[in-house]
């Protein structure tokens, strides 16, 4: 699975460089962050959607889109996958409960 995300991470910061009129992603750097935050809250409602109506095809398509938006965000912001992968890493093995009484 990493592989997947390495190879999005290098696809998108190559198409943060490119010319809006040539990539979805480059589209998407160039309007700014606000409508990046547009597309992941559209997508989020998505995936929300389809769990709601219960088909699993429909989730995982829309999953697929939340991600690849994040990801979008992530780029956007100077971060990769790895971050949130070292992030998720951290908290493996630690109570939900504990992991949140823990942020100040």
């Amino acid at each position: 699975m990493n592989d997947i995300l390495q190879q999005l991470d290098a696809v998108l910061a190559e198409r943060k460089q490119a010319d809006p009129d040539s990539s979805y992603v480059a589209k998407l750097h160039d309007k700014g962050l606000d409508a990046i935050l547009k597309k992941v809250g559209e997508e989020a409602t998505e995936t929300v959607m389809a769990a709601k109506d219960g088909d699993a095809d429909k989730l995982v398509y829309e999953v697929a889109d939340l991600w690849f938006h994040t990801l979008v965000l992530l780029s956007h912001k100077g971060l990769s996958h790895q971050q949130v992968l070292d992030e998720l890493a951290r908290r493996f093995g630690v109570s939900g409960i504990d992991e949140k009484a823990s942020r100040k």
